[in-house]
């Protein structure tokens, strides 16, 4: 079932790094103009830090929130929660 929800999670992948970083960006320029790059000399440590730890925490949550969303439209499609091995007649117990 993996293989078969292969594509569904390249294009949750694909949608959430899109949405993450859009999301990311519009919430940066709320603070200030762009991010700073680590390697910027006139950026202050704790602008750069504060930066790409609020850019991780966005695409992590967004990555999060894509994935199970595609999951339950998988599941909703196909009828199996991709994640799980699908449980045979002779293996259930009573």
């Amino acid at each position: 079932m993996k293989l078969f929800y292969l594509p569904f999670a390249l294009i949750g992948r694909l949608i959430s790094a899109k949405l993450g970083r859009s999301m990311f960006n519009s919430i940066w320029t709320k603070l200030d103009d762009k991010p700073p790059p680590p390697s910027d000399s006139d950026a202050s440590t704790t602008k750069v830090v504060v930066a790409h730890a609020l850019e991780a925490s966005v695409m992590a949550g967004v990555a999060a929130a894509v994935d199970h969303t595609g999951a339950r439209v998988f599941h909703h499609l196909i009828g199996v929660w991709p994640s799980r091995r699908p449980v045979y007649d002779d293996e259930k117990s009573d």
